[in-house]
């Protein structure tokens, strides 16, 4: 029997519309689960990655939408779409699939070993005798997918990408919801498997202290003078600022500590002038005066 007749492709369209008005984004697929639009790029001589900011349709699950009028353009461009896709990680469910490939208990063997229970949720079951789970996840954690990572015969749908939804036909079967789960809605992802599916948040850099102020340590040193070395040690410290650049900068500074210590304000100047006078010469590269 042809997968692509009329009753199918319009079901199909009317599945999707329903998932759209739950909140939940939709593409069509063609039979073979695959996105039935073609890419506008596909002719181009190089790589192309747009995901679709250029406007057309045709970017698989980046066309992915809820609203109705969107989804009916995107089918009448898909005449023989057989099913829908559905976004996962997208808002407002943020859905998360879980693709169990293999028994059921290998997932509970998992949820055992890591301290979490499966929770009841949309299950739907897949053409090949597979089932997947869907749950929802935070919006600020992102969940890659993976194929066989968490265990194998466990694959996992997140951002990027998409889930056939319940009521999609494929070459290989229609994919239907699990009796009892119909009226389920995708259960919060268990935080004990969403570490398991999320990668680690990348080490933190610690930053190096910030080094102090150029100069401060100059001040410092002036300030801690006491009666009979106050000058001694203005002088010290201006040349040691204009050997490293910074004497101009630095000269109210250090007359300010300078001040603090007993020295006048006309002393402390004529000081830090006669230790830019010593060190001009070096600083300019040229023979010290004699």
């Amino acid at each position: 029997m042809a997968v692509a007749d009329r009753r199918t492709v319009t079901l199909a369209l009317a599945h999707a519309l329903s998932a759209a008005e739950r909140g939940l984004p939709v593409i069509p697929l063609s039979p073979t689960k695959l996105p039935a639009l073609p890419s506008p790029h596909r002719n181009s001589p190089g790589p192309v990655h747009c995901r679709g900011e250029c406007g057309l349709p045709g970017h698989g699950v980046h066309d992915a939408t809820t609203d109705p009028a969107a989804v009916r353009a995107l089918f009448a461009l898909a005449p023989r779409a057989t099913g829908y896709g559905i976004a996962c990680g997208r808002p407002p469910h943020h859905l998360i699939g879980v693709d169990l490939d293999t028994e059921p208990a290998v997932l509970q063997r998992l949820a055992l070993a890591h301290g979490f229970t499966v929770p009841e949720t949309v299950t739907v079951l897949t053409p090949s005798g597979g089932r997947h789970l869907w749950l929802t996840g935070p919006p600020d954690v992102v969940v890659p997918n993976s194929a066989g990572r968490l265990a194998p015969g466990i694959d996992i749908r997140g951002t990027g990408g998409y889930l056939a939804g319940p009521g999609s036909v494929t070459a290989r079967g229609a994919y239907r919801l699990a009796p009892g789960t119909a009226a389920l809605t995708p259960a919060p992802c268990p935080p004990a498997l969403l570490r398991l599916l999320a990668p680690p948040a990348p080490p933190t850099t610690r930053r190096a202290p910030a080094d102090p102020p150029r100069g401060e340590g100059l001040v410092h040193f002036v300030l801690a003078a006491h009666e009979g070395q106050r000058n001694t040690r203005l002088f010290w410290a201006a040349c040691r600022a204009y050997e490293n650049g910074i004497g101009d900068a630095l000269a109210d500074a250090l007359t300010d500590a300078a001040v603090r210590t007993g020295l006048s304000a006309r002393e402390a100047r004529a000081t830090i002038a006669s230790a830019a006078r010593l060190t001009a010469p070096r600083a300019a590269g040229g023979p010290r005066a004699r």
